[in-house]
């Protein structure tokens, strides 16, 4: 990177710490309490919503684990993203309602609403160590890998030192503000990483064929690699065991998306934290169409890398493209595609744009987990078993002592990551080992009012058991099939378990819904509409 470059990524680096604190400062009289810290005192408007939830969601696991996916398999990677706009709309409807109705700081703390104490900790200490050791291990060690390819060398000289960099920015000024300052520096956060992402994507296609300009770019991409515009893959493509056809519409992506964006903290929080519940469904909407934009900015840079590597020779082949993706033990390293595009094609200038997006997007996601584990362990353990007194002052300064402590174990943990193929799958895989069967108890607690509590234990449980049978080598299952088998027999459980202890209608605990709490308004009506339309449409071409 040249002297212009770091002077850019310097002075985004200042301005969103300098943002961070400016707006989560303490107001003369004000004594910062628990809904101003993890709540953002209820205060967030629509825009600052749908920009926080797509600058917590797109981190490094996706601009670089998804472009290497993009490598690897294709446009058909993008079902994440896709299929998540569709997921935003049916959360936004159905399940926001009754969370805000229950006036949550947590996902835990409805499970205490609906069942008990018990199951309440025994996830809210799951969701730690699933945050800690899977989400913000593999955000930071991925957004190191790339500032390790794209300032270094890509040996790994670098990973040390841009590992506790990105955490001491994150640490800056999210430890100190809260959700407050997490929220508010995302909006700058993803105006920047969309921004950056179409540049980047811009200049590639338009340096990919000797005519340059982008449509011929995207035409050139599509006639030398058809093959990975494709969305539903057959059996014969490599690449099925992790996105199996059909089932990605009609299966186990369902179980992933639902349970990612429904019942996952540090999206949700987001929110929670909203003016009204019309405020927090336009944020919804908001989001979702920016979700249809994400594969243009995350997939389709993996391919036109696919397309410059696969280049037979005597062509305008790249020198040395086949070292950087050449692992010692001879296998692709898809994850370095993204930031070697950025050092081959970007100049002076753009380069520290991107890298800034680059960044902005690791830290608003290391940001948003921290104060998502904050959150939890500090009002789902800390003052109901540590501290049941807890004045707001100690209760604040709990969720700066956890995050800096869940922060420290990942940049200790982080660099185990260094042997994995694909990240992205990665982390798919190992959550869904557990997702499904608290999405099973979620659904059955928010939506069937029999469900006991001695269901959901039994189910939650069992879930863990069958999706490890599941995973059998003999069964050949995708993982998404896994998935979905998974919820369907947890479902079944939970079911059998609440008929035969639960003689009544229902359980005492059982939430009642009305007709009234799922009406929308013309915004939100309008907006799901049209992104049914545009991802119908998507499919349809690109099937």
């Amino acid at each position: 990177m040249t002297g212009i470059d770091i002077a850019v990524f310097t002075a985004y680096c200042l301005l969103i710490v300098g943002i961070g604190l400016w707006v989560s400062r303490e107001k003369e009289g004000h004594q910062k309490n628990a809904e101003d810290y993890f709540l953002a005192g209820k205060s967030l408007p629509w825009w600052a919503i749908g920009a926080s939830l797509i600058a917590a969601n797109i981190s490094a696991e996706q601009i670089i684990g998804m472009s290497g996916s993009g490598f690897a398999v294709g446009l058909a990677i993008a079902s994440y993203e896709w299929m998540a706009a569709i997921t935003l709309i049916i959360v936004g409807k159905y399940l926001l309602p009754i969370f805000i109705e229950k006036k949550l700081y947590t996902i835990p703390e409805f499970i205490e609403h609906r069942f008990n104490t018990t199951l309440k900790t025994i996830l809210a200490i799951f969701w730690i160590g699933l945050f800690v050791f899977v989400n913000l291990t593999t955000v930071i060690f991925l957004g190191a890998k790339a500032l390790d390819t794209i300032m270094g060398t890509g040996d790994g000289s670098l990973l040390i030192y841009a590992l506790v960099g990105l955490a001491l920015i994150a640490a800056a000024y999210s430890l100190y503000g809260g959700l407050s300052a997490v929220a508010w520096t995302d909006v700058l956060q993803v105006s920047l990483l969309v921004l950056g992402g179409f540049v980047t994507t811009f200049i590639a296609l338009h340096n990919i064929t000797p005519e340059g300009g982008i449509f011929n770019g995207f035409a050139h991409l599509y006639d030398v690699a058809g093959e990975k515009f494709h969305m539903i893959l057959d059996r014969s493509n490599p690449e099925y065991a992790n996105l199996p056809g059909i089932a990605v519409l009609i299966g186990g992506m369902w179980v992933a998306n639902l349970y990612y964006w429904g019942f996952n903290q540090y999206i949700i929080q987001r929110t929670l934290a909203a003016k009204s519940l019309k405020e927090a469904q336009k944020g919804i909407i908001f989001a979702a169409f920016l979700k249809l934009l994400i594969p243009l900015i995350v997939v389709i840079p993996g391919i036109i890398v696919y397309v410059l590597y696969m280049q037979p020779e005597g062509t305008a082949q790249i020198p040395g493209i086949f070292d950087v993706f050449t692992k010692a033990d001879g296998s692709v390293n898809y994850d370095n595609a993204y930031p070697w595009l950025i050092k081959v094609f970007l100049s002076p200038g753009f380069k520290g744009l991107v890298v800034a997006a680059l960044a902005a997007a690791i830290v608003s996601s290391l940001a948003s987990m921290l104060n998502s584990v904050a959150t939890i362990f500090t009002m789902d353990i800390y003052r109901p078993y540590i501290n049941k007194n807890a004045t707001d002052k100690q209760t604040v300064n709990m969720g700066r002592i956890t995050a800096a402590v869940a922060l420290v174990t990942c940049v200790l943990v982080a660099p185990q990551l260094q042997n994995v193929p694909q990240v992205f799958q990665y982390i798919q895989e190992y959550t869904g080992l557990v997702s499904p069967g608290i999405l099973a108890v979620f659904m059955m607690g928010l939506f069937w009012k029999k469900t006991t509590t001695q269901g959901a234990i039994y189910g939650v449980l069992s879930s863990i058991v069958i999706a490890l049978l599941l995973k059998v080598p003999s069964l050949e299952l995708p993982f998404l099939d896994q998935m979905y088998y998974t919820l369907i027999l947890t479902i079944v459980i939970i079911a059998g378990v609440s008929l035969t202890t639960n003689p009544a209608d229902e359980d005492p605990k059982a939430i009642h819904t009305t007709a009234s709490m799922f009406k929308t308004g013309p915004a939100f009506n309008i907006g799901a509409y049209a992104i049914l339309i545009i991802t119908a449409l998507l499919y349809a071409i690109f099937w």
